[in-house]
């Protein structure tokens, strides 16, 4: 063990420039008791506190909450990675890597079919079975995206997602036997792959509900995400090579156990809320559950109490579902026909298109989390609101991407074209920033099941485009590439126009929960109030009050200055993060003056 700590001392070392950020959120409302406020940190001899001490004690002191008991494991190595400081970064990692191992299987098959057409391996199948087995995939992760909105709800999310990754690694096993029996039977398993899958988004959302504080939220979630296009990075070469060097079969058995493997260390490093996490430390304890207040005490929406028609009227909704589905319809198609471009094109072989392929997601891998950063510094620093965070990188990254696919539709240079390729689908990870976290902006308790409904409808652009791709490129695969490209440009721009005039970064009315809701969660309450009432009565900063509307003593608006919009931090019910300045502590009763008790021994009156 001392070994194992003189690693991990080093390690920490070592990557100690790569340690995040610390945001320094507003402090107020959980002073010390003892009047000390946060001007010392914890016994360290520095002043304030950062994004992990979480300020002073509340009133019900963090230091009496029951901690769970360690497990068997934890008492000789702590749930942690030797290079990262904090529990939530950790399981974005372990997310991360989640995600890599999904989506480099989805990166096997496509190897595979370029290997089929070579004379050593032959499968006759027609251009119908060639677009039933890519898009099988496809039918099943569709129909469990909404469910698996539910099931992160019902079911602790960290399980679900890890329990999907696992599954769908067991199978991509089973994939080169069910080849070899009949293609009907590997679109059974395709699609039985697809239904395990389609639960990871939405049950990623779930699990950033307990565990992101609000202003972190682009990059803890951008920093999971990434892990759909690193996938691609490692898949497209991992599998070009296995392919080229061993056969056809190695890169389904590699990434099956890998995805095995990383379920056994997810068991370990993974918990549903910070409160469950036996080793977590207590001032990250406190800082990521007052950041989120009382909002993920609120009971978890079922299908009985879901906004339905709410969500089926709002446009918000309707901005992240068509920029997802233009999302979906690009990232697949270079997922499944960018190494045949190549090969067709130019003429490059199996390995050189794996190599040259994951060129354009290894930039966007190193893109999408320096977004999140970004994006969440332009929100904590008040220089622009939410909403238009959003719309700019999801519209500067879709746009950017649909101009270079236009340079890639009427280029005839291989280097021209892996070129614009490169540069498409770098800048395109912004847009990752935009859509992709929204649903936790305008819907932090719904955010799991928005993610299935979007994730869903995007899902359908996987089921079209194969079966498009295959019928225009069918017989004359050269010539039709230009028109591909174009078609992908073209969806582009309908996505940035409609995510551009539509799309909000505000909590959305229908979101909150109802007065029955809360009284079910807290019955002494009297219903449910916004953090901000006391500035919506006489309006922005004092404006005359409507008729009927109940006085305010213009004494009583403790914050009369514009605020900073965080998005749904606003209105979280006991967040202490809704404002941006600090509130001063005042007293809630005079100061106690009585003759018999107060003053020197001989002023008293006994």
């Amino acid at each position: 063990m001392a070994a194992f700590a003189g690693l991990k001392d080093r390690a920490a070392n070592v990557f100690g420039g790569m340690r995040f950020e610390k945001f320094e959120m507003p402090k107020h409302g959980y002073d010390q008791v003892d009047g000390s406020g946060m001007a010392t940190g914890a016994g360290d001899g520095t002043k304030g506190y950062g994004a992990d001490d979480g300020g002073g004690d509340s009133p019900m002191s963090f230091e009496e909450i029951e901690r769970p008991p360690l497990r068997h494991i934890d008492k000789y190595v702590r749930a942690e990675c030797p290079c990262i400081k904090t529990t939530r970064f950790t399981i974005a990692l372990m997310t991360c890597l989640g995600f890599i191992i999904s989506f480099g299987m989805r990166c096997n098959m496509g190897m595979a079919k370029l290997q089929f057409e070579n004379a050593t391996v032959k499968y006759n199948w027609t251009v119908a079975m060639e677009s039933a087995v890519d898009s099988s995939f496809f039918w099943g992760y569709l129909v469990t995206q909404v469910p698996g909105g539910f099931l992160a709800s019902m079911f602790p999310a960290n399980r679900i997602f890890g329990t999907a990754i696992a599954c769908s690694s067991f199978l991509n096993l089973l994939v080169p036997g069910a080849m070899a029996l009949d293609p009907v039977v590997l679109i059974m398993v395709r699609v039985l792959q697809g239904l395990v899958e389609g639960v990871t988004y939405p049950a990623c959302h779930g699990i950033w509900r307990f565990w992101a504080p609000p202003l972190e939220r682009s990059r803890l979630a951008t920093m999971a995400f990434s892990g759909s296009y690193a996938g691609v990075v490692i898949g497209m070469p991992m599998s070009g090579i296995l392919t080229g060097w061993i056969s056809w079969h190695a890169p389904f058995f590699f990434y099956g156990l890998c995805g095995i493997t990383w379920y056994c260390f997810w068991l370990w490093l993974s918990f549903e809320k910070p409160r469950q996490h036996p080793t977590i430390s207590l001032k990250e304890l406190k800082y990521i559950e007052k950041s989120l207040g009382d909002s993920v005490s609120l009971p978890m929406p079922k299908i009985s109490t879901t906004p339905w028609r709410a969500m089926a009227t709002s446009m918000p909704v309707y901005a992240i579902i068509v920029a997802n589905f233009c999302r979906s319809w690009n990232f697949y198609l270079l997922v499944l026909y960018q190494s045949a471009y190549l090969k067709h094109s130019f003429d490059f072989k199996i390995e050189e298109t794996g190599i040259l392929g994951a060129l354009p997601h290894l930039l966007m891998t190193i893109i999408v989390p320096f977004g999140g950063m970004l994006a969440d510094y332009l929100r904590k620093s008040g220089l622009m609101t939410t909403t238009n965070v959003r719309k700019l990188f999801n519209c500067g990254g879709f746009g950017l991407e649909g101009f270079f696919f236009l340079v890639v539709a009427h280029t005839n240079s291989a280097m021209g074209a892996v070129t614009a390729l490169t540069l498409g689908v770098a800048f395109s990870g912004f847009a990752i920033s935009g859509y992709n976290v929204n649903h936790l902006d305008i819907a932090p308790r719904y955010a799991s099941i928005l993610m299935g409904m979007s994730n869903g409808i995007g899902t359908i652009a996987g089921l079209i485009c194969p079966i498009a791709i295959d019928h225009l490129t069918r017989g004359q695969p050269k010539s039709c590439w230009s028109t591909v490209f174009m078609i992908a440009a073209t969806v582009h721009l309908v996505g940035i126009t409609f995510y551009g005039i539509f799309a909000s970064g505000e909590l959305q009315p229908w979101a909150e929960p109802t007065i029955e809701e809360q009284k079910a969660w807290d019955p002494m309450a009297t219903g449910y109030e916004k953090e901000t009432t006391f500035n919506d009565a006489n309006g922005a900063g004092g404006a005359a009050m409507a008729p009927g509307a109940p006085y305010m003593d213009p004494s009583a608006q403790i914050n009369t200055t514009k605020t900073v919009s965080y998005g749904a931090v606003s209105h979280v019910a006991g967040n202490p993060f809704a404002y941006p300045n600090v509130i001063n502590e005042e007293p809630v009763q005079p100061e106690a003056k009585d003759s018999y008790l107060h003053g020197n021994p001989d002023e008293r009156s006994y």
